[in-house]
């Protein structure tokens, strides 16, 4: 393929139960990645993915490594096939470190552990400072800012136009949500997530992070990853591990990482995992790029024919 095209990955929110059983059925390469996964992480996590329950998938500690192995099952299964090779790679909050394990910056099992401390960081977090998170629809976003400020949430993914997660103490979101309403907002979801994610309640989480950051092997990545903390891409790791200790406190600017890959000449994308929200996000932000979701079995035999 001439064309330039972007790899994207998804973040947590995006587990669903039977995620991954087909690749790992159907692919040797996508066996031995949930294979040494369970080897890392020292628990079943394939009856996870496969069986659920979904309120156990859901939990962030489970979440975050099994969204991570199915995205990484999913690729390894597709890099084989095809001699499709991206000019950028990005992902959403958690699919950030999957992107820099598909860059090289990270070898997969100390992406894996660096995730799943990561989960514990931000579970532990949302025990001690309890906090919750919005999404608001269809409100702008320099409205949606102003409430914030209002009600002391804050704005936690400005994903795409129409599409603003707001963060904070329960108390203040539940304002916020009040306003937003007041303002026109189409609708106020709340998202199923454990605490105050991408906000001051994980600041503390965020320094834990950084020490643990510095004890883990990284390398400067082959193909450029966007970080969702500046939404530009980053070359060296002093840069990358800074800004995923600030990516876990601040917002994910998801719509100006994605600006920026289109400012590229890039209108071709291949979200690879579970889900097909990005694919959704991209709809709001730029409805002539191209998503090619590589998710199942079918998605990757039918692009390598």
């Amino acid at each position: 393929m001439s064309q330039k095209v972007a790899y994207l990955f998804a973040g947590q929110g995006a587990q669903y139960v039977g995620m991954g059983k087909d690749l790992y059925v159907a692919f040797l390469e996508s066996k031995a990645v949930f294979d040494k996964a369970e080897e890392v992480l020292g628990f079943d996590l394939k009856r996870r993915c496969f069986e659920g329950p979904p309120d156990l998938l859901k939990s962030t500690v489970i979440s975050q490594p099994a969204i991570l192995t199915v995205s990484i099952a999913a690729y390894e299964a597709f890099k084989v096939r095809t001699d499709i090779k991206p000019a950028f790679l990005a992902g959403l909050s958690l699919g950030e470190y999957t992107a820099l394990i598909v860059a090289g910056s990270l070898a997969f099992e100390d992406g894996l552990r660096l995730v799943r401390r990561r989960a514990e960081m931000m579970d532990d977090a949302s025990r001690k400072y309890p906090g919750k998170m919005a999404a608001v629809l269809d409100l702008p976003f320099d409205k949606v800012k102003d409430i914030c400020f209002k009600s002391h949430a804050e704005i936690s993914n400005i994903n795409a136009p129409g599409q603003t997660v707001i963060s904070g103490k329960p108390e203040a979101v539940d304002k916020a949500r009040e306003l937003c309403i007041e303002a026109g907002a189409k609708r106020v979801i709340d998202l199923e997530v454990s605490g105050g994610f991408h906000s001051s309640l994980m600041f503390e989480a965020s320094v834990d992070l950084k020490m643990f950051l510095h004890n883990t092997p990284m390398f400067p990545p082959s193909i450029p990853v966007v970080s969702n903390y500046t939404a530009m891409p980053q070359y060296k790791v002093p840069q990358i591990q800074e800004n995923l200790v600030y990516q876990m406190r601040s917002p994910v600017r998801w719509e100006d990482s994605m600006r920026f890959i289109l400012s590229q000449g890039i209108t071709q994308f291949f979200e690879i995992g579970p889900g097909r929200v990005l694919k959704g996000l991209m709809r709001r932000i730029d409805e002539t790029a191209q998503v090619t979701n590589i998710e199942k079995k079918e998605d990757i035999l039918n692009l390598s024919k």
